[in-house]
């Protein structure tokens, strides 16, 4: 396994400062939100420099009922030839569901749900990631996702879990020592035992970032510092194993560059302190084949696929789409994750159209969450943004002309092939820059 060294989540928000800190041996960019004919010119001096770049996607949603999408699996490795990345990283999770298995409406989530540990979705997994192992130029490790609910009925603990999926596939992992922090809080679940119980032969690297405890309940927000008990639980995986490589991670409300060095120093010295002379094994990749593909194994059984897309189904649709919490789940939860989701997707719609809470004003917020409650997203951000302003149309809303004939403008201008007129997006601009 390649030695990464100290790593952190490269932004375009902090880009410029990731470029000027010291000891940056490797940063890791969200593989959705880069273009490979079109890369970042930081991305492109950082690599120049010898700094490695790693993928990391979000939405192959290996954990789903669904083989893979070949499109997906597709751009993931463009991406990974384009940064010439050593291996790409993903996660344990599903983030869509309904569709064909189910014959109900298909259902995104925006987020990274957590899987049943339950012997058909560790079948449907495997399957999944063999199928994108062969789709990948180069090696695939897997995150372990932080989760506000339990499944009821679960059949293996997540050391097991991904235990047999490391045994079956030959998968790497990607540790996140954050979200072993999230489900001892939400869940219960000891990270020491957790960590126990891994192959840690198999890690890949390790993620660590911050959150915040509300009401009981643990949000991994990317947003916060990094909190003593997160190290700590990073001291304890360095006692177990030398980690290849460790990274930061920050999404939201980016502190000064020397808070995220002083973050990273952090880091090093949590690593460090768990890490007495000779204590410790390192990371080979090589755990019962960790890193390569397993030989061939025979694929999902469609009964067990059937029986985790209704699940999953049933699960998503009452997260979005207001249909009653299934037998078994925690109902308040359910509901604490149902207003995480929304509110987030209020969050990325107003990122990625941010003419919307201009144009809206202070009232963006209040209409979507009122518009999400009811219109579950079925194709993205960007799809969700123009279904959203479509929907005021529909109401006559916003109230005042003005704004109205702007979202009016605004929509018209995207929901179509190409837009109406060629100053129509610069107005949009300037409407942006007024703000």
């Amino acid at each position: 396994m390649r030695r990464l060294g100290t790593g952190i989540g490269w932004r375009p928000e902090i880009a410029d400062a990731v470029e000027g800190m010291p000891g940056i041996d490797w940063v890791e960019v969200v593989a959705e939100n880069v273009c490979p004919g079109h890369l970042p010119e930081s991305l492109l001096r950082l690599r120049e420099r010898g700094v490695t770049v790693i993928p990391h996607g979000v939405s192959l949603g290996l954990g789903g009922a669904e083989r893979p999408d070949e499109g997906r699996l597709a751009a993931l490795a463009e991406r990974a030839e384009a940064l010439g990345a050593p291996l790409v990283t993903e996660h344990i999770a599903f983030v869509r569901a309904g569709g064909a298995l189910t014959a109900s409406p298909r259902l995104e989530a925006g987020h990274l749900l957590p899987v049943p540990r339950t012997r058909d979705a560790l079948e449907v997994l495997c399957d999944n990631v063999r199928i994108a192992q062969r789709a990948l130029p180069v090696p695939l490790a897997l995150e372990n996702i932080a989760a506000l609910f339990s499944w009821p009925g679960e059949e293996l603990t997540e050391a097991q879990f991904l235990s047999e999926l490391v045994e079956r596939t030959g998968v790497r992992l990607l540790v996140d020592v954050a979200n072993l922090h999230t489900n001892h809080v939400n869940r219960g679940e000891d990270p020491a035992e957790a960590l126990a119980g891994l192959p840690l032969e198999a890690l890949a690297y390790v993620h660590v970032a911050g959150g915040f405890e509300r009401d009981g309940v643990w949000h991994d927000s990317h947003a916060h510092p990094v909190p003593r008990p997160v190290l700590d639980v990073l001291t304890g995986l360095a006692s177990r194993v030398a980690p290849p490589g460790v990274l930061l991670e920050r999404d939201e409300h980016f502190p000064e560059p020397a808070e995220l060095e002083r973050e990273l120093d952090g880091i090093r010295a949590a690593v460090a302190a768990g890490r007495p002379a000779g204590a410790c094994r390192t990371a080979t990749g090589t755990a019962a084949g960790a890193g390569r593909p397993a030989a061939s194994a025979a694929p999902a059984r469609p009964e067990a696929r059937q029986r985790v897309a209704v699940a999953q189904a049933a699960v998503l649709s009452c997260l979005v789409a207001g249909t009653p919490v299934p037998e078994g789940f925690d109902r308040v939860r359910m509901g604490v994750q149902a207003r995480a989701l929304a509110a987030k997707r209020a969050s990325v719609v107003a990122k990625v159209a941010p003419e919307l809470p201009v144009i809206l004003g202070e009232g963006y917020r209040e209409a979507f969450l009122a518009y999400a409650r009811t219109r579950p997203m079925s194709d993205g951000y960007r799809r969700d943004a123009l279904d959203f302003a479509g929907h005021l149309l529909k109401l006559g809303r916003p109230a005042g002309t003005r704004a109205r004939r702007q979202l009016r403008t605004w929509w018209l201008d995207r929901s179509g092939p190409a837009p109406r007129s060629p100053g129509l997006r610069a107005r949009a601009r300037v409407l942006v820059g007024r703000a």
